[in-house]
């Protein structure tokens, strides 16, 4: 049968159903993806693995920016500094994305003061990850790295890759990403270049010292919405193209095959990219307002286009009988 998988779980959600009876509160406040909570919490779910169990160098900000509080509101809302330089509103008790206000990268000045620092390789962005090995969270310098090579894991095992351009719109912000495309092409195209150049180098260096036979490489992008890309289709494929099949050549060169891709929403236009260029399974696939399906991919890009989901996940709210129903279509 096909796996059942799952993506680790919202604490709100953890929370709720430790007050249910069906968790602990430990186990809710201890979960984390891929350690023994998570495969407890997954086996009595009926879930077969984690999709977020990976090994994970660190492909982000480093150090981060300094999280601070900017403003406080009288209804005890604040604006903060968050560790991506993004200015957010957050209010209490809110646990949905917080309401962008700024964004600390404007132009050529914040990237070399701010950003461009905190994007190069060093080997702490590979040996400062801890492993779950043999049931414990262990540094990578102990009996992470033996744990590595072994391969002593039940289930597949991944290897995080990092973000091309997702973060970057972060950093940036939607409309901001979008101008500066032609406000300042040079910036946008180093930009881009010198995330490709991390997440490169540390997938490259990962491969070279923990020499572990992963079953699979991840990155994430969330770079679609309900109608469609948060990016021209041409840029993407001109700007960010080779620097997936960079990574996905690679992976493939320690026969790594299986090569995923968080993307959300409408991604019709953006699949020939990542197909062309190595990434070959996408995730989710989200039966949501747009009414995402596996069937007519595959029909049209065949065995090679592979996908994580395509299930209805609303019916969960609704009776047994919707839920067969959905399973049987």
């Amino acid at each position: 049968r096909l796996p059942l998988v799952h993506f680790g779980y919202w604490n709100e959600t953890l929370d709720k159903w430790a007050a249910e009876g069906h968790i602990t509160i430990e186990e809710a406040r201890n979960w984390k993806d891929g350690n023994p909570i998570d495969a407890a919490i997954a086996e009595k779910l009926g879930f077969d693995f984690n999709w977020n169990h990976c090994f994970s160098p660190t492909t982000d900000l480093l150090p981060a920016i300094e999280e601070r509080i900017l403003e406080e509101f009288p209804d005890g809302s604040r604006n903060i500094l968050n560790v991506d330089g993004v200015i957010v509103t957050q209010k209490t008790g809110a646990t949905g994305i917080p309401h962008e206000v700024d964004h600390l990268l404007k132009g050529r000045k914040e990237w070399q003061e701010f950003f461009l620092p905190r994007l190069q390789f060093c080997e702490e962005r590979i040996t400062s990850v801890s492993v779950n090995a043999g049931g414990t969270e262990v540094p990578f310098h102990e009996r992470g790295l033996d744990y590595l090579r072994r391969g002593e894991w039940d289930d597949p095992y991944g290897l995080w890759c990092g973000s091309l351009y997702g973060r970057i719109r972060n950093w940036l912000g939607m409309v901001e990403s979008a101008y500066l495309q032609a406000d300042d092409p040079i910036l946008f195209d180093e930009i881009i270049q010198t995330v490709g150049d991390l997440c490169y180098r540390c997938v490259e260096k990962a491969l070279e010292i923990t020499g572990a036979p992963f079953d699979f490489g991840h990155l994430w992008e969330d770079i679609c919405f309900k109608s469609g890309p948060l990016i021209n289709p041409r840029v993407f494929r001109e700007k960010v193209g080779r620097h997936y099949r960079r990574i996905t050549d690679i992976l493939n060169r320690h026969g790594i095959h299986i090569v995923s891709l968080d993307c959300d929403g409408k991604i019709d236009a953006l699949v020939p990219v990542w197909l062309e260029n190595g990434v070959n399974t996408m995730f989710p696939i989200e039966v949501g307002t747009w009414n995402a399906s596996i069937k007519p991919w595959r029909e049209k890009y065949g065995r090679e286009f592979r996908g994580v989901g395509g299930m209805d996940k609303r019916v969960f709210a609704y009776d047994y009988a919707a839920i067969v129903d959905e399973v049987e279509r």
